[in-house]
């Protein structure tokens, strides 16, 4: 019986990980179709966020039943219940890749992202990106020095936020209001990303070592 219980807990976490990689995939594609103006870029990862919604029910569904049947206690109840979190954070990422694909889709054939902003929204796509690779090798490996460095990397797109908003304020801001609109919009929902990333790694850290606050995180 135990076997069985272990072997659901290694599908589930297999479930964690592959969800993980659409999400890479979406945030890549979703930037570089934000940048390129490239509508059919974005309407494929609009399209393909139902894999990731799947998928996600995938994972609840197995976590109910595993709790149902087998009534999980310490680590055991502490993974299933992490992996419930975790999956509801990885789908809201894809989902706000998808937003940013929207944004791609609704003003093409132009470009959402004025001039004054490429190069930030270029960090943008470097640092979400970068963070999505990253949560992926932790729900691999459950690395604590990685969770630590997901956390520290987060201000790296706060920010990106910060310079995003302060472009459009600016007196020299040349833009339009609705160009103001989607570099507002846009500069959200990639720091929400990042947020739910820390969520994620500190979600991870709560495993491994049961610390509420995802304090322990470095090795």
């Amino acid at each position: 019986m135990r076997t069985l219980f272990t072997a659901e807990l290694s599908e589930l976490a297999d479930d964690l990980v592959s969800m993980s990689r659409l999400v890479e995939d979406s945030i890549t594609r979703a930037s570089e179709a934000l940048l390129t103006a490239n509508v059919e870029l974005a309407q494929s990862v609009i399209a393909e966020d139902e894999k990731l919604d799947d998928l996600e029910e995938t994972v609840d569904e197995r976590c109910v039943l595993l709790i149902a049947q087998q009534q999980p206690v310490g680590l055991d109840l502490r993974t299933i219940i992490s992996a419930l979190r975790i999956s509801a954070a990885l789908e809201r990422m894809g989902d706000l890749a998808e937003h940013i694909a929207g944004i791609a889709r609704r003003v093409y054939p132009e470009h959402a992202i004025p001039e004054t902003h490429r190069k930030i929204f270029e960090g943008f796509a470097t640092e979400s990106a970068a963070t999505a690779a990253a949560i992926t090798k932790l729900l691999e490996e459950r690395d604590l020095n990685v969770a630590a460095a997901i956390v520290s990397d987060d201000d790296a797109l706060d920010n990106l936020h910060g310079e995003a908003y302060a472009g459009i304020l600016a007196d020299s801001f040349e833009g339009s209001r609705q160009e103001a609109l989607d570099v507002a919009l846009a500069a959200r929902y990639y720091e929400r990303f990042g947020d739910h990333g820390v969520g994620i790694s500190r979600r991870i850290v709560y495993l491994v070592t049961g610390d509420h606050k995802g304090e322990r995180a470095s090795i």
